[in-house]
């Protein structure tokens, strides 16, 4: 079981990421995904979810009307499309799955976790 999470890098104060994260070895559909982020010196924090079987979204009010989740079960693929960045958005950002129960913002509800990305917002 595998999930992993690409397409961070640098970007300018302003500007826009897009981070996948990919599954394999695991049912997709199955597992609310959700995304945190870590940074520096500061506790792993939630930042978006999306349950695995009504699609239901929550965002975390620093990122909300900017991020954007999403999901692509037959692809075994979730997104966030990250718009608007600030510097405060560096951090790593991890997706994690949930099995059959809906997205939390508590990380000890996800039983897979995926390596890092790495976010760097520049100002």
């Amino acid at each position: 079981v595998q999930l992993q999470a690409t397409g961070g890098g640098l970007a300018q104060a302003g500007g826009s990421l897009r981070l996948s994260c990919t599954a394999s070895g695991l049912t997709f559909s199955k597992y609310s995904i959700g995304w945190f982020r870590q940074a520096p010196g500061k506790d792993r924090e939630f930042v978006a979810g999306i349950n695995w079987n009504d699609n239901r979204i929550s965002y975390s009010e620093s990122v909300q009307g900017r991020f954007t989740i999403s999901r692509n079960d037959a692809e075994s693929v979730a997104y966030l499309q990250m718009n608007s960045l600030k510097p405060e958005d560096t951090a790593v950002y991890y997706c994690a799955g949930a099995y059959l129960l809906k997205a939390d913002t508590d990380d000890r509800m996800y039983y897979y976790w995926g390596r890092g990305t790495q976010v760097t917002v520049s100002s």
